[in-house]
């Protein structure tokens, strides 16, 4: 049933006018925390936006206003050093947290939290959306949140009572993804064009959005130009300094 749930996924960008209760928010939150942790740091934070004006905003800065003012509720998915930093004071001492290993520690954190938030929030039959456009204005973002330095927002993340029913992306094959003892990047000259097939089909036959695309196409276009290039002096200021 678990894996049903999973492989049901399909992100949600219209929710019903209905609030998530503050109860409804800490089931889903608490749930979420039994995620696996780096060393059971818990290197992260979630930012529950509820006052309307910040969430306007947000919206703003993120370029996703429809999806922030009208979720059921509205988190800021955040890495956060801040609270190691507390702790480490009640011993006397100081940490560092300007190390790559820190930084992908954090993100890594703040993913699985993130996922284990999501599919509770599936499992109650809500829908939800990962938000990076939150990173479009992470400084701007971060004053508006009063993140603290050792805090910065990774994604957004919206749940709701979904307003749609979309259908669910097929994704790569399995035997693209699992290699077996050794990496096989052989056999992509085989899977890829099929796969582009398959999404062309999907893109084709869906009840909404009709295009036409491949999956490599879109990626090609994506990844051939740098996406957010400031982020490396915007972490900088939050105490990730990449040494």
């Amino acid at each position: 049933m678990v894996i049903e749930l999973m492989k049901s996924h399909a992100s949600v960008r219209d929710y019903k006018e209905q609030q998530l209760t503050k109860q409804q928010v800490s089931e889903l939150v608490e749930a979420a925390q039994y995620a696996a942790t780096s060393h059971f740091v818990q290197a992260y934070s979630i930012v529950w936006v509820t006052d309307k004006d910040k969430r306007k905003r947000l919206g703003e800065l993120s370029k996703n206003p429809k999806q922030m003012e009208g979720a059921g509720a509205v988190f800021l998915m955040c890495a956060d050093y801040n609270r190691l930093s507390h702790a480490a004071k009640l011993q006397g001492q100081d940490i560092v947290f300007d190390q790559a290993e820190n930084l992908l520690v954090a993100v890594t954190d703040v993913g699985l939290l993130a996922q284990n938030l999501a599919l509770a929030a599936e499992s109650k039959g809500y829908g939800i959306c990962y938000i990076g456009g939150v990173r479009n204005n992470m400084e701007e973002i971060s004053k508006l949140a009063g993140l603290p330095k050792g805090v910065f927002p990774v994604y957004g993340l919206t749940v709701g009572v979904p307003n749609e029913s979309n259908e669910v992306k097929p994704r790569l094959p399995v035997e693209a993804i699992l290699h077996e003892n050794e990496y096989d990047e052989a056999k992509y000259a085989e899977l890829l064009p099929a796969y582009d097939d398959t999404i062309t089909q999907y893109y084709a036959g869906r009840t909404s959005n009709q295009k036409v695309a491949t999956w490599s196409e879109q990626m090609a276009t994506f990844l051939k130009k740098p996406h957010r290039p400031d982020l490396k002096e915007v972490l900088a200021k939050r105490g990730y300094l990449f040494k």
